[in-house]
């Protein structure tokens, strides 16, 4: 029996959602799971756009792996997966402005108001090492 397209997609990108659900991220995919999660979340709340570009499995997920061993780190972590669960990237993305899209992306909130952003230029050009860094500077102005 042949594999849709759908199912080889799904089946392609389960290790990318694994490398940040396996951290204790919460994948958030729908737009209702993202407009119930977000504005209401009490305390610090980090947002990962995913998405299966080079960057994002280079510099992005393993940046953020890195930040997450640090002392001070969100209350809460969730993830949407942009080019995949488009809806809920979408309902995501409204809680960045005024920031345009771009993935993959981090976004740190603070009682269901956006803290801190990095964009995906921010991403494509540094280490995971430097977007720890950004990270964690972050958490400790936000997250203590």
């Amino acid at each position: 029996m042949s594999m849709s397209y759908d199912q080889y997609m799904r089946e392609m990108v389960q290790p990318m959602r694994d490398e940040l659900t396996s951290l204790g991220i919460k994948e958030l995919r729908t737009p209702e799971e993202v407009e119930t999660t977000l504005p209401t979340s009490q305390g610090t709340a980090l947002v990962v756009v995913n998405s299966v570009c080079g960057c994002a499995a280079g510099q992005c997920r393993p940046g953020v792996a890195r930040a997450l061993q640090h002392e001070a780190v969100p209350d809460h972590l969730f993830t949407v997966f942009a080019g995949q669960d488009k809806e809920a990237t979408a309902k995501a993305r409204e809680y960045f402005a005024p920031y345009p899209p771009s993935s993959p992306s981090i976004a740190l909130m603070k009682d269901g108001e956006l803290v801190h952003f990095i964009e995906r230029e921010q991403i494509e050009d540094r280490s995971a090492a430097e977007i720890a860094a950004d990270l964690t500077s972050a958490f400790d102005r936000f997250c203590k």
